[in-house]
């Protein structure tokens, strides 16, 4: 396996274009994304997280809240993959996260390598010590490793040998996990109105973005929630504060993208307060996989059934905006027993792993 970078190697660092008209911008980040969806598809199997590059484009606009960088990787002019660092920008951040993702043909060449020198040279140059990132590892048979949470393994694959080799830990495993939209609703149903009975102090509230002014504020600090509250094992995470701006900043991620962003959450009766939430998101194509992005109990309400209840009322009120999607997809810590509890008892079942990796650098 080679560590040394080939000739005719390049990292095209792109300029994110304000749209996807003609310009070399605009190219560069059209190829960019086909190389995204077909490394997708390599080590998944299936084309559930393909994006068009319209709805990829405006997760990459520049903001107040991080700064994304993205290089085309090239090889003798040849595209064969991408990589990028993420540098959140709160106040005294030590984190930087980053992708390397290469085409199946493309690997045990050293560009990979080389890939990663780029990223820890660009997290220095921002005073970035801790260096994270996640990937998908498919089964396998042979030596596997597991994570000091002991929930959950990998196999100690391709990925995770070039993770080990450049001095990351593995921390955490993350159950990528599948609903079948196709098929019968009597247990949503049921366990919706099991979970309605158990929690008479609460309502739900359903949205599409954008955020109604009403909510604003209650869903901000929900997912501010989302860093202290959900298991992250000893990955490190900076506290977010989510004030309307930001709320306006993420509605508009998926409202410019053309995609649909709904949100179930439970509000407290007596006080008014959101506690409780679940998003569910498709793009344009309306017969594509649904994504769940967050998920969300604070703390001081849980045991009164919120978990089952946004998450089923919201897949109730899914069938309705995206009839035609197959299957919803979720993520969860191999450690969060309660939530897999809720997802296997509603019908999810476990489709592919990823493990969540970390490095510290010396000073």
């Amino acid at each position: 396996m080679s560590t040394i970078a080939p000739a005719g190697l390049e990292f095209r660092l792109l300029t994110i274009p304000a749209t996807l008209d003609d310009s070399a911008d605009a190219a560069d980040f059209r190829t960019l994304t086909q190389l995204r969806n077909i490394v997708y598809r390599e080590i998944s199997g299936h084309d559930d997280h393909a994006l068009p590059a319209e709805e990829l484009l405006p997760f990459y606009a520049p903001d107040d809240y991080q700064i994304r960088h993205l290089w085309l990787v090239l090889h003798d002019g040849r595209p064969v993959g991408r990589a990028g660092v993420d540098i959140p920008l709160e106040k005294g951040s030590k984190v930087a996260f980053w992708l390397i993702e290469l085409r199946r043909d493309a690997w045990s060449q050293g560009i990979g390598s080389a890939a990663h020198a780029l990223v820890e040279q660009t997290a220095r140059s921002f005073g970035r010590t801790v260096l994270q990132a996640w990937a998908e590892h498919p089964d396998a048979p042979g030596p596997r490793l597991d994570p000091p949470t002991r929930y959950g393994s990998i196999p100690r694959d391709h990925i995770a040998r070039f993770f080990l080799r450049h001095g990351y830990a593995l921390e955490q495993i993350e159950r990528n996990s599948a609903f079948d939209l196709g098929g019968s609703f009597e247990t949503v149903d049921r366990l919706a109105a099991e979970a309605r009975a158990a929690s008479t102090d609460y309502r739900v509230v359903q949205w599409q973005a954008p955020t109604p002014p009403e909510f604003v504020a209650g869903y901000g600090w929900m997912k501010s929630r989302m860093i202290t509250d959900a298991p992250s094992a000893a990955m490190e995470f900076d506290e977010e504060v989510w004030d309307a701006a930001r709320v306006a900043r993420h509605d508009a991620l998926y409202i410019d993208a053309g995609r649909v962003l709904h949100v179930t959450a439970a509000q407290h009766i007596a006080t008014g307060e959101l506690c409780a939430f679940n998003e569910l998101v498709i793009g344009k194509d309306r017969t594509r996989a649904t994504q769940q992005e967050d998920t969300l109990v604070l703390k001081e309400h849980r045991g009164h059934r919120l978990g089952m209840l946004v998450k089923c009322e919201n897949l109730r009120a899914w069938r309705a905006i995206a009839p035609d999607s197959p299957r919803v997809l979720t993520y969860n810590a191999e450690e969060n027993r309660p939530m897999l509890d809720i997802n296997e008892t509603i019908g999810f079942a476990p489709i592919a792993y990823e493990g969540a990796w970390k490095k510290v650098l010396d000073d």
